[in-house]
């Protein structure tokens, strides 16, 4: 596979995807919106459409223009094209808009390692086969979906945010929290300004080094966890 990623900070990357991605010999271009850098004119070329996380909110269209251009290209990739999607924490939210869907600030901010349980049709179905119905991962988000777009069903859910993880038909798939990460994570994020303000409001800024360490504690379980997600996703879209 040829996977086009869209990203909003240069160290909010697929991170350890990166890793599974090269063992079994895919590819993968990555477009820093943030920086200034343009959207391709069609998704020919890609099989994939990959949309990680960033600091901006989905509402923020005055500040960061390129907002709106990146949902209008999102709906046409996956509700027009067909195209296989994987969202994380933004790119969760940004194809909720995208595709009808609505996104507000969240009434509790989660920030931290915190629990998420999986629905009944989260339980059932192929994305989060192999995983257990209740599992912990990092959370680092003040806004979340609020409402879902025609065609979404939740499959993860936790008591400060109701879709922490959906699916949209057959094809796409996003989740608001981060199994994503790597060894540098938490230290590289909190020198972003928004989620370093963010973890000082929530938990105190003291508590990155407890933050990092309790990520680290984590790391093969949140590793293991990732790699049977990329897995699933991978088989989930072969059947569209």
């Amino acid at each position: 596979m040829h996977i086009l990623v869209l990203q909003h900070e240069r160290v909010e990357h697929p991170a350890v995807f990166r890793q599974f991605l090269a063992e079994d010999g895919h590819s993968y271009d990555a477009i820093e919106l943030d920086e200034g850098e343009a959207l391709p004119d069609s998704m020919d070329g890609y099989d994939a459409l990959w949309v990680m996380g960033g600091p901006m909110d989905t509402w923020q269209e005055d500040i960061h223009p390129w907002l709106k251009d990146e949902k209008e290209f999102i709906r046409s990739a996956v509700a027009e094209q067909g195209v296989p999607y994987l969202g994380f924490c933004l790119g969760h939210q940004l194809l909720a808009e995208a595709l009808g869907g609505s996104v507000g600030p969240s009434e509790t901010p989660e920030i931290g390692v915190l629990e998420v349980q999986l629905t009944e049709a989260g339980a059932a179905g192929v994305f989060f086969d192999g995983l257990p119905e209740r599992f912990e991962c990092l959370q680092w988000h003040s806004a979340e979906v609020k409402t879902l777009p025609e065609g979404a069903e939740i499959l993860a859910t936790s008591p400060d945010c109701a879709v922490q993880a959906m699916r949209w038909q057959t094809r796409a798939y996003s989740m608001q929290f981060h199994i994503e990460i790597e060894a540098d994570t938490v230290h590289a994020w909190n020198n972003i300004p928004e989620y370093a303000g963010a973890l000082d409001k929530a938990i105190g800024a003291d508590k990155v080094a407890a933050l990092d360490a309790a990520c680290a504690a984590r790391m093969k379980t949140f590793n293991d966890m990732a790699e049977r997600l990329y897995i699933n996703w991978l088989q989930a879209t072969s059947r569209r």
